[in-house]
């Protein structure tokens, strides 16, 4: 039987005057981070698991709303995050058709008004706070983004 440590890559990164010993194991990434003029068996494990984060981006255009999901999916393959997506949701349409006239008089004409709602969804598979990184730039103010993160 196998035990944990010969499962785990180790790499060791110094920084100053500590060295971080990152262990990565299946699925979940892991360091030590322990002080070289201190004792080395102490060190405190943090550990960030890989999770599945949707994000939905909704709006009336098409245009930002493409170059948004196109700059979020190349930021986490950039990377080294799985993705998939940018799915497209079917287009919600809403229509209102009114009177012209005010008082009801005249000649019977219509108004059609339409708003369309497009609507793209993008997993991506990567640690929550690389999020922040990934969605580091200008988002157009026509384009709500919604995030839901499941843990694996």
């Amino acid at each position: 039987m196998e035990s944990v440590l010969e499962k785990l890559e180790c790499f060791e990164i110094a920084e100053g005057g500590c060295t971080r010993l990152l262990l990565i194991r299946e699925g979940c990434f892991a360091y030590l981070k322990m002080d070289t003029e201190k004792d080395k068996t102490k060190g405190e494990e943090i550990q960030e698991e890989i999770q599945r984060i949707r994000m939905t981006l909704r709006g009336r255009e098409t245009k930002p709303l493409e170059h948004v999901c196109a700059e979020i999916v190349s930021r986490s393959k950039q990377q080294g995050y799985k993705t998939r997506g940018p799915v497209r949701i079917p287009t919600k349409r809403l229509a209102i058709t009114t009177r012209r006239s005010p008082c009801g008089n005249g000649t019977n004409t219509w108004d059609r008004f339409e708003m369309r709602i497009h609507k793209r969804v993008i997993d991506i598979y990567c640690p929550s706070s690389v999020v922040k990184e990934i969605t580091n730039f200008r988002i157009d103010s026509g384009v709500d983004v919604n995030l839901i993160v499941w843990k694996q």
